[in-house]
């Protein structure tokens, strides 16, 4: 099926939901995401990691709709707020680490949960402070253990909103990190 605009609210009945192949992406090389390609996917990262990974999120684009779009909004505008990325390490990152990077303007609010894999299951919550644009997962004690969900939305002009649960080994610390 086509990509299909609408103007209004989509209600359904029944749930609208995404199935099928390219529900899941692969994330196997440096890649910078885009809304089209891998906004609303699953997108899996990890396994046996030749170098380190550097996922990079786009510019977050925060602009209204311009005077002339009515009535309606306007279908060609560039604004990525709301887009949401979902990232899954499906096997432990075993020979690098995992970065997940903004464009270095845009920042992290929000938290994740920690979860110690090879003690009593201990947790702690990490917040993101207000200068961090990274996320680093080595497979140990940032997390990257298989089973780590992280969930990164563009929330507002230099706001990405990030939430999930990721697994570690050892003693837990923060993943989040400046460039």
């Amino acid at each position: 099926m086509a990509r299909t605009t609408f103007s209004g609210p989509v209600r359904s009945m029944g749930g609208i939901y995404q199935q099928g192949p390219g529900a899941v992406v692969a994330i196997t090389a440096n890649t910078t995401l885009n809304p089209v390609d891998h906004g609303g996917r699953i997108l899996t990262v990890g396994g046996s990691l030749a170098a380190a990974l550097t996922i990079t999120l786009p510019t977050i684009v925060a602009v209204s709709d311009g005077v002339s779009s009515g009535p309606g909004r306007d279908y060609n505008t560039t604004s990525n707020i709301g887009v949401l990325y979902s990232i899954w390490v499906p096997t432990t990152i075993s020979t690098s680490s995992l970065k997940i990077g903004t464009d270095g303007t845009d920042k992290y609010i929000g938290s994740l949960l920690s979860v110690d894999t090879d003690s009593s299951g201990a947790m702690v919550g990490f917040t993101a402070a207000s200068s961090n644009d990274f996320i680093n997962l080595n497979g140990g004690t940032t997390g990257g253990v298989a089973g780590t969900w992280i969930e990164i939305r563009a929330l507002a002009a230099l706001k990405y909103v990030v939430t999930g649960v990721i697994l570690g080994t050892g003693t837990v610390a923060t993943p989040f990190a400046d460039s």
